[in-house]
């Protein structure tokens, strides 16, 4: 599919890795849906690039609801864009004792469960959408994380998290192809997003040398690019993609 002119939903597009896939999807020609649970970021970002803005948990079944309802407004859902995610680390067993389960318990919940919910309610009104070129209605893409393959110590929740929707590609893709609809998944490495840029910058000299190639952060900007990518690519499907400078993370 082509993203110019396209309707394409991006969660958690108020900053960070979505808000670079926001405006590099407008700056294509997509009219974009800014979702994320802040209300000001996303009108921000709706009003900088001409876009839609939602307020919306990704785990409320309404609010996401009435966001598509308003983006059908616009035209046919073609794609959804999953970035909205949180991340708590806390040890299995630490010197307080073992991890809370509700840390655990909302982790998976805004992750996994939220990528879920976004992409189920979202699949619904793109295969609605009268079939373009190759049968294809439209496409998803889904952030999972590294951590999916190299949890660190005090990442158990955000790994299982996302290695939850690591493991969701391939099932995923499998089922929506009868409505002509693709999945694929992007795995980032360390990428500087608004929490990392507060780091001293020697901490993220420190970040950037232990990884091999290119020796830096991820850009945001790429991220977007490689979303757009598999939005086009309708030949890339069920892909877990890991953009990362081939880094391997530690232990700790």
């Amino acid at each position: 599919m082509k993203v110019e002119d396209a309707v394409i939903l991006v969660t958690g597009a108020g900053s960070g890795l979505g808000e670079a896939t926001a405006r590099h999807l407008a700056a294509c020609g997509a009219d974009v849906v800014v979702l994320d649970r802040d209300a000001a970021a996303a009108s921000r970002v709706a009003g900088d690039i001409g876009g839609l803005a939602a307020e919306a948990d990704v785990t409320d079944n309404a609010a996401i609801t009435a966001a598509l309802d308003s983006a059908e407004v616009r035209g046919p859902l073609r794609g959804v864009v999953n970035c909205a995610g949180i991340a708590a680390a806390a040890r299995i067993l630490g010197r307080e004792g073992p991890m809370e389960l509700d840390a655990f318990e909302r982790v998976i919940r805004v992750n996994l469960i939220g990528t879920f919910n976004v992409l189920r309610l979202a699949a619904e009104r793109i295969a609605r959408a009268e079939p373009m070129e190759d049968g294809e209605r439209g496409a998803a893409v889904n952030t999972a994380s590294v951590a999916a393959f190299d949890g660190q110590i005090g990442q158990a929740a955000y790994a299982a998290s996302k290695g939850g929707i690591t493991s969701l590609a391939l099932p995923a893709a499998r089922e929506l192809a009868r409505f002509g609809i693709r999945v694929n998944t992007i795995a980032p490495g360390v990428f500087l997003t608004p929490l990392l840029a507060e780091l001293p910058q020697e901490v993220q000299d420190g970040i950037a040398a232990s990884i091999p190639f290119p020796q830096r952060l991820g850009d945001p900007e790429e991220f977007a690019r490689t979303v757009r990518y598999c939005l086009e690519t309708r030949y890339l499907n069920a892909e877990v993609i890991r953009l990362d400078g081939g880094v391997r993370l530690p232990p700790k």
